[in-house]
């Protein structure tokens, strides 16, 4: 009789446990409708930006791509013409490409580049069924002309860009909304989301 005692009282003692985690918020997030909440400092897709006159940011000095530790970065410079300049400088990059499946995402590309063109914004989904697609080229990196920013170093004195290390700053600090400002890609992550999950 006090066996059976025992085996009911075990019963209700691990029924009491499934009972209180009945009526806990769930941790299961609703993907794709609600993003998981990413650190500011999260290292996701790249991107190639550019300056507020819509010039590109890349000089093609090749710097990221010897930074890279996974040779995953393909950059192949070309010398700006008076007729037609792609970026500030004698410079650009004719062709840049990223391998994302070699990529480790560590940031030493963006670390490397002086004109802090290239930047790991939060977006991570790059999910796709083949492996030509996950190999990132110019036309998918560089952000469109109307969502460049900062000064060229053209117009300034010392040909410095006005906003250099305005990235690294922004990102490293804690407060998420801002940190996602620090891209365009994080900007449209802000506005695209319908959810968010702390």
């Amino acid at each position: 009789m006090r066996k059976r005692l025992f085996n009911v009282g075990a019963i209700l003692q691990g029924l009491s446990i499934t009972f209180g985690f009945m009526f806990k918020k769930r941790p299961t997030i609703e993907y794709p409708s609600v993003k998981k909440q990413h650190a500011p400092r999260f290292h996701g897709l790249h991107e190639l930006r550019r300056y507020g006159d819509a010039k590109e940011r890349c000089i093609g000095c090749e710097l990221c791509s010897s930074a890279c530790p996974a040779n995953a970065i393909t950059v192949i410079g070309a010398e700006n013409t008076p007729e037609d300049r792609k970026s500030p400088g004698e410079r650009y990059a004719a062709r840049y490409e990223i391998d994302e499946l070699r990529c480790i995402f560590c940031g030493l590309c963006e670390e490397a580049c002086p004109t802090d063109a290239i930047v790991l914004t939060p977006r991570f989904e790059m999910a796709d069924y083949r492996r030509g697609s996950f190999i990132y080229s110019k036309d998918r990196l560089l952000v469109p002309p109307d969502a460049g920013v900062g000064a060229a170093p053209d117009d300034r004195p010392g040909g410095i860009p006005s906003d250099l290390g305005r990235v690294a700053e922004i990102k490293s600090t804690t407060d998420v909304e801002e940190g996602y400002s620090a891209t365009h890609r994080g900007e449209i992550l802000k506005t695209e989301r319908r959810g968010l999950a702390g």
